[in-house]
């Protein structure tokens, strides 16, 4: 049997009905409310024409026979109920990064061919300079953050659609929900300009949700309710629902039948608001990115007296989470398991670390999980010394919407096997566990955040005094990695740092503007031209000496 989100989650709904499905700040919502709101939505979407378009046999794997519901918010239930919500018209939501200037979002928006787009008041300015260049958007729904911000021109007030939608949905479309109806990941950089990754919801279930073992199948979706039945976790995931990790997290709390736990103010990241959280709502689990959200963390936990004695688990993804914060973690926090996550949104987990207070695992692959050789033309044996690409094969992603190069190139068939190559390098140990290189192309992770070096480069050279330049990430405490430039001038300019940043922002969020310049007569390229980026990557290096 496969399984899908919609009825997978009303069937633990109806088992807990009155059980805690969300809290946000004073705001509670039981699971029968979270059912009856999301069927309100997928009422709204309906109403509006948008659903499933086509029949995913005729489709290709880079092709969605979905209409596409785009979620342009911060962290709320409303994050949450749209992608339900959405599924259960049988749309595909998507991730929107709420950072983006105006030329970013036009372009996510319109390579996603979005139908419709809920997204906070905040947002609303930068969506209307980009609402002319979209005419196929037919439904916007706003919600109300207290901005001030009036409705755009044809938008509904999200609570306002909500009330006035039927909770009711059409017997025959509860039953056409279906295990190849697709869930969509917008990443950015490590394909260069975001894409949108296609999963089948049954394969998303099981390899980036861990609904069940790999290696099992079930006979009935009974075997997981009765399970969700008897669910306590209480799960906070820190980042913003727009980064894969973070709502991963939170749809696993609910398929156990557990409660997600929002910090008050999700609109930027505050260690003492989350510690708050985690303490008054008695989280179970708490959910960062790697060292830039674990160190603040901990500065605050270590001058505070936070009552976290219900968190058994503090996990970690999309960034590196060091050794010398793992065991910080466990010395603040006695008992909590620190779980490591490895894996991307091309092959959901691959391996998964666990630090105790006396005992750290390593990185231990899934069943699933290979390194294949430097010409991805075979699997590596534990114990080769080659350097290979970490591999995952089984249920993985279907390919990148719109793109078939890209997805020839990620997703390869080897030795009649399909695999998922996102990029990153790796060996494997004689013991079979994971020695981790990092990713191979041209991205930066900062904060959590991707940041594809191309994009930046293009932006500096809008700047009347630049030649040229290249950027990479270098090492920083703060943010994992730092955004650095390094950049010659034309001859006889002049450019100060803040003007070179306030040209990056004109087109780039702010986590892609670099942190650091570094000035040079000239900048190092190969003869074909091509940047040299481990030569500026020491150069970044070395200016910290």
């Amino acid at each position: 049997m496969e399984l899908n989100l919609p009825a997978l989650l009303e069937a633990v709904a109806a088992t807990i009905p009155d059980r805690e499905s969300l809290r946000f700040g004073d705001r509670r919502f039981t699971w029968a409310q979270t059912t009856e709101r999301t069927r309100r939505l997928a009422s709204v979407l309906l109403s509006h024409g948008l659903t499933i378009k086509g029949d995913h046999d005729a489709a290709e794997p880079w092709q969605s026979v979905h209409d596409h519901v785009a979620l342009y918010l911060f962290n709320g239930n409303e994050y949450l109920e749209c992608m339900l919500g959405a599924y259960k018209a049988r749309c595909a939501p998507f991730n929107v990064n709420y950072r983006y200037v105006a030329d970013e979002l036009r372009y996510v928006l319109a390579d996603a061919a979005a139908r419709a787009v809920v997204y906070h008041g905040a947002f609303a300015p930068t969506l209307a300079e980009v609402l002319d260049d979209l005419p196929d958007l037919g439904l916007l729904l706003q919600v109300d953050d207290g901005s001030g911000n009036e409705l755009l021109p044809g938008a509904l007030d999200y609570e306002s659609a909500l009330r006035a939608a039927s909770p009711r949905l059409p017997d025959e479309l509860v039953a056409s929900w279906s295990p190849d109806d697709l869930y969509i990941l917008y990443t950015g950089g490590t394909t260069g300009m975001p894409k949108g990754v296609l999963w089948r919801q049954a394969d998303f279930l099981v390899s980036a949700l861990g609904v069940l073992p790999e290696s099992e199948e079930i006979s009935s979706i009974d075997e997981i309710v009765a399970k969700a039945g008897r669910g306590r976790v209480r799960a906070l995931p820190a980042p913003p629902f727009m980064h894969g990790a973070a709502h991963w997290n939170a749809i696993s709390a609910w398929v156990a039948g557990g409660t997600v736990i929002i910090q008050s103010n999700p609109t930027s990241f505050d260690a003492e608001d989350v510690l708050a959280a985690a303490a008054q709502h008695h989280a179970t689990s708490l959910l960062v990115v790697g060292d830039p959200m674990a160190r603040p963390l901990l500065d605050s936990l270590e001058s505070s007296d936070h009552d976290l004695t219900s968190l058994r688990h503090v996990l970690s993804g999309g960034a590196v989470l060091s050794d010398e914060t793992k065991r910080r973690l466990t010395r603040a926090l006695p008992g909590v398991t620190v779980i490591d996550v490895l894996g991307s949104s091309e092959s959901g987990r691959q391996a998964i670390g666990m630090t105790h207070e006396s005992a750290d695992s390593g990185f231990v692959p899934g069943p699933n999980t290979a390194v294949l050789d430097e010409s991805r033309t075979r699997p590596l044996r534990p114990g080769d010394p080659q350097l290979g690409w970490l591999a995952k094969h089984g249920r993985v992603p279907l390919g990148y919407l719109g793109d078939p190069g890209k997805t020839a190139a990620t997703f390869p068939v080897i030795g009649g096997v399909r695999y998922a190559v996102a990029g990153d390098r790796a060996r494997l140990r004689p013991d079979g566990s994971i020695e981790l290189h990092g990713r191979e192309s041209a991205t930066v992770n900062t904060g959590g955040e991707k940041v594809f070096v191309e994009e930046v480069e293009s932006a500096l050279k809008r700047h009347p005094a630049i030649h040229d330049a290249v950027v990479v990430g270098r090492p920083s405490g703060r943010w994992g990695e730092e955004v650095v430039a390094i950049v010659s001038l034309r001859p006889g300019a002049s450019a100060s740092d803040a003007s070179l940043q306030a040209t990056c922002a004109e087109t780039l969020a702010g986590f892609k503007v670099p942190k650091a310049f570094i000035r040079l007569p000239e900048v190092l390229r190969s003869p074909a031209g091509k940047a040299d980026y481990r030569w500026a990557l020491e150069v970044a290096k070395k200016d910290l000496q």
